[in-house]
């Protein structure tokens, strides 16, 4: 095979941008789905067993009928429990921030996880961050601020009303980010040489697995109370399911390198959502402090274009 064949695109189709915008729309939609079905008595720990075990079904199948190598090592089975414990709390922890926030808000704080990524390569692998991450940081923090408006000036309530209304939900937003960028950092440096789709696959049956543990020590399965709940919890299955299934099948037959931080843009898409569907507004300032942290997120998602 030629080197220009196996040459990854330099530039974007119109076809792969549709594509990466598609799976950014689909995950918004999820979580705007899961607030629907949180509002109508649906838990925390059911929705995370409920999608985990969908979407674990749904790569399964796509392993079974694309006929994909398991190619897993005895590392692998070491790292891959622990892997999916943190994206078991993470799943946890950003659907309770999604319950308890403005969906757009709860997105954007978890979309700091670079800078968690960073923290933990350096602290796990001695891996220095990068100089614009360093950069960066101070931006995405104000852009932060702005988006929560961390003083109580866009609400009115001051500092303290504020914090009282957004603590839980920030502090599980952060939870799931901090979460996430553990798990980038483990997923890089101990699974080398295994599929994407059969890391899905595993990693979302030890969730399932865990989350039904953790649900069942706490009493039961706690189902929506209302027919919206239920449509809200298909459509956080389905939107979830299918944003995964094409970002593992579709988009590397695109030739999609590097430009993945369009996927970043989720936030955004959950804003727009959320006011439609929800009446969630926020005001101006957070809207702008939204876009810094989302452009702060989508340039660290480009550097290595």
């Amino acid at each position: 095979m030629s080197k220009s064949s196996t040459e990854p695109k330099k530039t974007l189709s119109l076809l792969a941008f549709a594509t990466l915008l598609l799976v950014a729309f689909l995950m918004g939609s999820n979580h705007v789905a899961a607030r629907i079905a949180f509002n109508n008595g649906l838990d925390v720990s059911t929705a995370v067993v409920v999608r985990s075990v969908f979407t674990a079904l749904v790569v399964t199948g796509l392993i079974y009928f694309q006929k994909i190598p398991l190619a897993i090592t005895s590392r692998h089975w070491k790292l891959l429990p622990l892997i999916g414990l943190v994206i078991g709390v993470q799943s946890a922890a950003l659907y309770t921030s999604v319950a308890k926030l403005p969906v757009s808000l709860a997105l954007l704080t978890f979309n700091s996880y670079p800078l968690w990524t960073a923290f933990w390569a350096k602290v796990l692998y001695k891996n220095a961050p990068e100089k614009i991450v360093l950069q960066l940081m101070p931006v995405m923090l104000l852009g932060l601020g702005l988006a929560l408006d961390i003083t109580g000036t866009a609400s009115g309530l001051g500092a303290k009303a504020q914090w009282q209304v957004i603590g839980v939900g920030v502090a599980c937003a952060m939870l799931a980010s901090a979460c996430f960028g553990l798990a980038l950092v483990l997923i890089q440096f101990e699974t080398k040489g295994l599929d994407g789709r059969v890391r899905t696959a595993s990693t979302m049956w030890i969730v399932t697995l865990l989350a039904f543990v953790a649900t069942q020590s706490m009493g039961a399965f706690q189902w929506p109370n209302a027919m919206q709940g239920w449509l809200g919890l298909l459509g956080l299955c389905i939107f979830y399911a299918s944003g995964i299934t094409i970002m593992f099948t579709v988009l590397p037959k695109l030739g999609v390198v590097g430009n993945s931080a369009i996927l970043n843009l989720e936030p955004i898409f959950a804003l727009v959502m959320a006011w439609l569907i929800l009446s969630q507004s926020i005001s101006a300032l957070q809207i702008f402090g939204a876009f810094i942290v989302v452009g702060v997120v989508v340039r660290l998602g480009m550097r290595k274009n």
